[in-house]
């Protein structure tokens, strides 16, 4: 019984498609339902992780300079916190990709330099970011950090409008653990790294945007509970809640299980064409509510199509991908879906 509950939940939802399925054995899994809760330590190693400094006092700073900032509630229930009000990043501005490479990411640098902006592009490798995008992109930048350790972080926001955080890693043990890089260290430490040196550019950033998971909410909850074995959703919703308190202009989204691709071994011009089949219809939420799968492609074009929207800002949108035709990339058609949700 707890082997065919397992494998529905797996077909149901995975956190942003990490769960590894060939490294990963049913014992693992079995190991992970019979225990049933959200294990809260973690097994690897937390080397570079810097002691993270409240910013109340940064905060009431900005709250006296931008006395006309706006006040969102938060996800945690918490009194409502005062958030920049910046507007749209449109394109000719600069957008930092993290996670450029993955999945997610490298759709959406593909998507974002073909409406026309600037991008820099940020990975580990810079074999495998040339690799994957060139070198002969005017409008684009790729550079080397490991948001892990803030001292490879360097200017890397100088100049940027627009941030969009596209990492993570696998919920349960696999290869990807490999040199320090489990759940804690990608999806909260190398995150509240990055949220941190967002804020010495404040004035410039117009909106940050966390690609985060359905079920962050519902993390006790079936089967949630047993993606959640590890601690992926605890510290993905760590992180979602310091970048809420952070008083960045943010944009937090929520996609189910990730289809189409990864399409990690395709050049820039294949990425581009790539379509999404049958499925392009979208469904999105205001609440932690849904649940099936999403596109790849069409989260990369949500992600854009977020950024350029003021009515998207200080929100949360979980999103499915649906049967039938959606809003592709047509900007009217994406206004018209935030904007009958959001408001």
């Amino acid at each position: 019984v707890t082997t065919s509950l397992l494998l529905v939940a797996i077909e149901m939802v995975d956190s942003r498609s990490c769960i590894a399925m060939a490294p990963v054995t049913l014992i693992r899994f079995a190991l992970a339902a019979s225990l049933f809760l959200p294990t809260t330590g973690t097994l690897v190693s937390s080397r570079g992780c810097s002691s993270l400094k409240p910013i109340s006092k940064r905060f009431s700073k900005f709250h006296r300079a931008f006395p006309r900032a706006r006040k969102v509630q938060s996800s945690a229930g918490r009194d409502p916190l005062v958030v920049k009000c910046q507007g749209s990043v449109e394109p000719g501005d600069m957008v930092v990709v993290t996670g450029s490479t993955g999945g997610v990411g490298q759709l959406v640098v593909a998507n974002l330099l073909s409406k026309g902006y600037r991008v820099r592009a940020v990975t580990r490798s810079l074999e495998k970011g040339r690799a994957l995008f060139g070198d002969d992109n005017p409008n684009l930048e790729v550079v080397i950090a490991d948001q892990r350790y803030k001292d490879t972080l360097g200017n890397m926001f100088e100049g940027a409008a627009g941030v969009v955080s596209c990492s993570g890693t696998t919920a349960f043990p696999s290869s990807r653990w490999d040199d320090n890089n489990g759940p804690e260290m990608t999806d909260k430490v190398g995150l509240h790294n990055i949220i941190d040196e967002s804020l010495k550019h404040m004035d410039d950033i117009k909106r940050f945007v966390l690609v985060s998971s359905t079920g962050v909410v519902r993390r006790k909850q079936f089967p949630f509970a047993i993606m959640n074995a590890f601690g992926v959703l605890d510290y993905k919703k760590m992180s979602e809640e310091y970048l809420e308190k952070s008083g960045l202009p943010y944009t937090i989204i929520r996609p189910g299980r990730l289809t189409d691709g990864p399409y990690t071994s395709y050049d820039l011009n294949t990425l581009l064409k790539a379509t999404s089949g049958n499925r392009q219809n979208v469904e999105i939420s205001t609440e932690d509510n849904l649940n099936g799968e999403m596109s790849r492609i069409t989260l990369a074009e949500a992600v854009v199509q977020a950024m350029q929207l003021p009515c998207t800002e200080g929100s949360h949108i979980s999103m499915m991908s649906r049967q039938g035709e959606g809003p592709g990339s047509q900007a009217e058609k994406w206004k018209e879906l935030y904007q009958s949700t959001l408001g």
